[in-house]
């Protein structure tokens, strides 16, 4: 007696085949540009939030200066939030968040060169 596995149509089995494939590249491709959608303005905050930091430490920003910018750091960071809520950020969405980060980047320029100093 011969014992015989389950038959799968060769037809059947090519398509579920095909199809796994179409959804693993779509995935591929769909991932990356989901997390790339944001990356410039994500690097930004990071770099703001490090010269904040950094003029905290070395004394050029004092505690109520720098209170002042995070705060301003978190406001960008929610207008991120939000943009992303959808999925996508809009190019209007976009030229929205790159401006208020153009503003707290002179905001931070400006505490950090001011004549206040840590007390």
């Amino acid at each position: 007696m011969q014992i015989v596995g389950p038959t799968i149509n060769r037809g059947y089995q090519m398509k579920s085949v095909k199809f796994v494939t179409a959804v693993a590249l779509i995935s591929m491709f769909s991932l990356p540009a989901h997390a790339q959608s944001t990356e410039r303005i994500d690097k930004r905050q990071a770099n703001q939030q490090q010269r904040i930091d950094q003029g905290v430490k070395s004394g050029q920003v004092n505690e109520k200066e720098a209170a002042r910018l995070q705060k301003g750091q978190a406001r960008v960071q929610k207008m991120e939030d939000k943009a992303m809520a959808d999925g996508k950020v809009s190019a209007k969405e976009r030229a929205r968040i790159e401006k208020a980060q153009d503003n707290q980047s002179k905001r931070i320029a400006r505490e950090k060169h001011d004549k206040q100093t840590k007390k």
